[in-house]
């Protein structure tokens, strides 16, 4: 090669790799569309798999402020949904709802939170076998607790979840300046045992804990005050001691999910490629995330429900970006 010429193709080839970098697949929507809007506002839905189908729950309300009322949605395909009721419970907000398929696999278990101005905020629970006829909700923890998601230990076939409280050692009614974020599990989803004292400044909040196939807990956590990036936390049994780092990014109902080859997938409000925000779905590792996919969606969104079938990542999500407020759904085939 004339020596001349050697930083010409140095420059070429690099150009090259930032190309090819560029152009690589970050998933592709291949089906989607708006799934609920029967209410005034719908948000905060959730989805899992249940006897071969898909379970969809979200919030109904005249508002996001306001009494609000938990429908469930059914679907074979994931693309077109069935009404399959309401839980309601008179005077009460509920909202956030979540659903696991219970360890033995017979049973729909519903976590919700509930609040009204007299008894301030509890979480309650429900469970189904067949999404249409509940239990009676019933109140999990204490006043101002605020279970925010369950997930299933196959190690020990345990409930776990983590629990923000916005007012800890006040009682309320008014957010103090640092909250508490705590882990509880239960081997019924009934009664719950404290876990650990997550030790996360910054007003932590909305959570989700999953445990992977190496035995590992992580957890990603939204954070409202300081920096207010999302931090990611690890822990092994018995899920005491956690190791934080900062996730980079602010997070915003946060979700995710380890696909059978072990990648980590998150969804979460968050800012992509378009101003404002959006339904962003990142790469997660341990150390951070990485912007994957932006959803369509803007201004008041989030709440990704997330499964995994057929070789496809089925996402349901809120957002407001046609004007009203609704739940909208979306396959997404990943790289």
């Amino acid at each position: 090669m004339n020596p001349r010429s050697a930083p010409a193709a140095l420059g070429f080839l690099l150009l090259s790799v930032v190309l090819l970098h560029a152009q690589a697949p970050q998933g592709q929507i291949v089906s989607g569309g708006k799934i609920w809007d029967k209410a005034g506002h719908n948000s905060t839905p959730d989805v899992t798999r249940f006897q071969n189908l898909f379970y969809c729950c979200l919030r109904e309300a005249d508002s996001a402020a306001g009494e609000g009322t938990i429908r469930i949605l059914l679907s074979s395909t994931g693309k077109t949904w069935v009404d399959q009721g309401t839980l309601a419970e008179p005077g009460t907000d509920l909202r956030d709802p979540k659903l696991t398929v219970t360890p033995d696999g017979k049973r729909l278990y519903l976590l919700c939170g509930g609040q009204s101005a007299a008894l301030g905020r509890q979480p309650r629970y429900a469970t189904s076998t067949d999404g249409k006829v509940w239990t009676p909700l019933q109140k999990l923890l204490n006043k101002g607790d605020w279970l925010w998601r369950t997930s299933i230990n196959p190690a020990d076939n345990r409930f776990y979840g983590a629990s923000f409280n916005i007012h800890p050692n006040s009682g309320g009614p008014a957010p103090e300046q640092e909250w508490s974020l705590k882990t509880y599990a239960s081997t019924d989803g009934a009664v719950w045992q404290l876990s650990s004292i997550m030790q996360v400044p910054g007003q932590p909040s909305e959570t989700t804990i999953r445990f992977l196939k190496d035995g590992r807990a992580l957890a990603l956590v939204a954070r409202q005050a300081g920096d207010r990036k999302g931090v990611i936390g690890s822990a092994t049994a018995p899920y005491r001691d956690w190791t934080w780092v900062s996730a980079g990014v602010p997070l915003g109902a946060p979700n995710f999910i380890e696909l059978p080859d072990g990648r980590l997938i998150a969804g979460s409000r968050g800012f992509g490629a378009t101003p404002g925000a959006h339904m962003v779905l990142f790469t997660l590792t341990a150390n951070g995330l990485t912007p994957l996919l932006e959803l369509p969606s803007a201004g008041d969104c989030s709440h990704p429900g997330l499964v995994w079938h057929d070789d496809l990542l089925h996402v349901t999500y809120y957002s407001s970006h046609e004007g009203k407020t609704a739940i909208y759904s979306a396959q997404v085939k990943l790289p």
